[in-house]
Parts: structure tokens; sequence; C-alpha cells
């Protein structure tokens, strides 16, 4: 009888810990990402950035093969802009003079992939091998985070181009971070 009750104890206490355990786990899983309700995080900011950055990647290895790179930044935009949701989009790209602001998807496609006849030349075709960030500093709050600093893209001769950013985000439907900020610059140069 003693044994049997310290084997359902035991059992019971097992339950209990498996269980403490898988909720941690997935607080913090949801904590991470930037869920409804949870606090969006810097690691949350920081795998937004990776995302942003392999896609740009992505797009021009795409470009590089001959395969649909139309689809990939029309996939590029729809997983991480929030052209669509609720919220608008601020976007002003790097190279851009004569259409500075990209309020729609369109005009955002258009930049990265390139338009005859407009200035677009498709920044994310230019064959960039890599994207590396250093932020100045990551904002956070529950329903809304910015970044700031410079960003480094890797072209296909190894050399990187300095440019600095600032990125805002919010959470969809879901807690994935979508860019609703997205400014972009060279760095003065003095004359």
């Amino acid at each position: 009888m003693l044994k049997r009750n310290f084997l359902l104890a035991a059992s019971a206490t097992g339950v209990l810990v498996l269980t403490a355990c898988t909720n941690a786990a997935d607080a913090d899983s949801a904590e991470s990402r930037g869920s409804e309700g949870a606090a969006i995080t810097e690691v949350a900011v920081e795998e937004a950035q990776k995302q942003w950055g392999e896609g740009i990647v992505a797009i021009a290895k795409t470009h590089t093969d001959k395969g649909d790179f139309k689809a990939r930044a029309t996939e590029h935009i729809n997983t991480l802009y929030a052209y669509g949701d609720d919220s608008k989009v601020m976007f002003k790209p790097t190279l851009a003079a004569q259409d500075q602001f990209r309020e729609n998807f369109d005009e955002a496609l258009s930049y990265f992939i390139g338009t005859e006849g407009t200035e677009d030349t498709g920044f994310a075709i230019k064959g960039w091998t890599n994207v590396r960030w250093e932020n100045n500093g990551i904002y956070t709050d529950e329903d809304s985070a910015m970044a700031m600093g410079n960003y480094y893209f890797t072209g296909p001769d190894g050399e990187e181009t300095k440019v600095e950013y600032t990125f805002g985000y919010v959470p969809d439907e879901n807690g994935n971070l979508k860019i609703n900020l997205h400014h972009s610059s060279l760095p003065y140069t003095p004359e």
C-alpha cells in the first residue's frame, strides 16, 4: 500500500513538473514571437531582422538562378510587411528619389525587383549574398517595436555596403511581427 501511494505521488509530481515546464516553454515561445498580450521582445525584433535579411538574399539568389524572383519578392513583402493589414506602412527605401515613399504593395514590389521606365532598378536583385545588422537601439512594448542602426549588404564581389535604417514593427493577428515603418538611407558623406 505504501509503495502504491508513493508511485501515485511520484506520478502526480511528474505530471505537475511536466505541465509547468510545458507552460513555461509555451509562454517563452509566445513572448519571443510578440504574440498578443505579451510584450514584444528584442529577440523577436532580431528574429524579424534576420528573416528580412534572409529574404533579400533569397530574392537575389532566385534572380541569379533565373527563378521566379517576383513570386519570392511577393512572398517577402506579404510575410514581413503590414501592407493590407489594419496598419499603414511607411516605407522610404534607400535608393529612391523620384518616388521617395512606397505606400502600397505594388510600389514596394517595384522597388525590390525593378520596373522598366522608373528609377527602380531592383534593390533586392543586385546579387546580395548576406545582410548583417548592427542595432544602435531597440525599443519594444506590448503592441509595437522600433529598431535603429546600420545594416550591411554584402555584394557578389564580397564588398559590404553600409546603410542606415529605422524599422517599426507591429504584431499581426497571429503575433508575427510585421514592418509598418522602414526608412533606409546611405550615410552622409561630406563634400
